[in-house]
């Protein structure tokens, strides 16, 4: 077996196994077909190795392919780090990963982000959406921004407030279907909810009684999308109460019953301090969304 196989045979493999055909990694990796064919050959040559299978439905991984996968991707992470820490650890520029939930990286980061970079024009801002927690230590982002404390020692966490979360409905909603007095009353009512369950969820869907999966008329995980019922006059969902407060045509439903807090943290590797591109986006999230959950009426747009 070759002793040092160049990255590039490895980065081309990992787009093949991703697109599934020569042509699609050759696109999305701006190569010619036949150099990327070349790759896979002189990969499978060194490790002595068949990676992939021929098909209608077009090249299909070998058990040896997907067994490389994971520590490919890990490499893939590290070498992306090591760019970013690299291209900016002096000055303000470069790549910064930034992972959020939905709902903040939707409605609230842009307007973070945006002064930001038209301050620092050099930065570039690659954002990770979605409700799980990446990995920091792992170095798959630079900094995130989540909604629980974190108990790694080597990571550099700032509180920044609490958002507030409350039972909305559109105002054409309850005029067609009334208003509920009581948690009781949402038996009568649409319900817009989780599919999945998490442990947050498990221990809200405790505190109020019939907010169940099995009640719901709507059931999905994306927090976006169940605002945008919620918009639509689809129902009643859960909304955090500073982002309702933009839309007046939406009232909170009992306010009293549904009174839940979730504490943000803005957090990174405390390595980065050191990166003046790092710790400038990380102190503007701080700043900003302190600013945010301390507005009574919710971000300005």
């Amino acid at each position: 077996m070759t002793t040092s196989i160049p990255w590039d045979l490895y980065r081309s493999f990992l787009h093949v196994l991703n697109a599934q055909s020569l042509s699609g990694a050759a696109r999305s990796l701006g190569l010619t077909q036949p150099t990327v064919g070349r790759h896979i050959s002189e990969l499978e040559s060194s490790l002595g190795l068949a990676l992939f299978t021929r098909s209608q439905s077009g090249l299909q991984p070998t058990e040896a392919a997907l067994q490389l996968r994971n520590q490919l991707e890990e490499m893939q992470h590290a070498a992306a780090s090591i760019e970013r820490s690299a291209r900016g650890h002096n000055a303000v520029r470069g790549a910064v990963r930034i992972s959020a939930s939905e709902v903040v990286g939707v409605e609230i980061l842009p307007l973070i982000l945006a002064p930001l970079r038209a301050e620092y024009p050099e930065l570039a801002i690659e954002l990770v959406l979605n409700d799980a927690v990446q990995d920091l230590l792992g170095r798959e982002v630079d900094i995130a921004v989540r909604m629980t404390q974190p108990q790694q020692d080597l990571l550099l966490a700032q509180r920044v407030g609490e958002v507030a979360l409350g039972f909305y409905a559109h105002e054409d909603y309850l005029a067609a279907r009334g208003t509920p007095k009581t948690l009781a009353d949402l038996a009568a009512h649409s319900l817009i909810g989780f599919d999945m369950e998490t442990p947050f969820l498990r221990s809200a869907s405790a505190k109020l009684g019939g907010w169940k999966r099995e009640g719901f008329a709507y059931r999905c995980d994306s927090n976006l999308a169940q605002m945008a019922l919620v918009r639509a006059g689809a129902g009643i969902g859960g909304y955090q109460v500073g982002l309702a407060a933009r839309d007046k045509k939406l009232v909170r439903v009992l306010a009293k019953e549904m009174n839940m807090t979730m504490t943000t943290w803005v957090t990174m590797h405390s390595d980065l301090r050191q990166s003046a591109r790092c710790k400038t986006v990380f102190d503007a999230l701080v700043s900003g969304l302190k600013e945010v959950w301390e507005t009574p009426n919710g971000p300005k747009e």
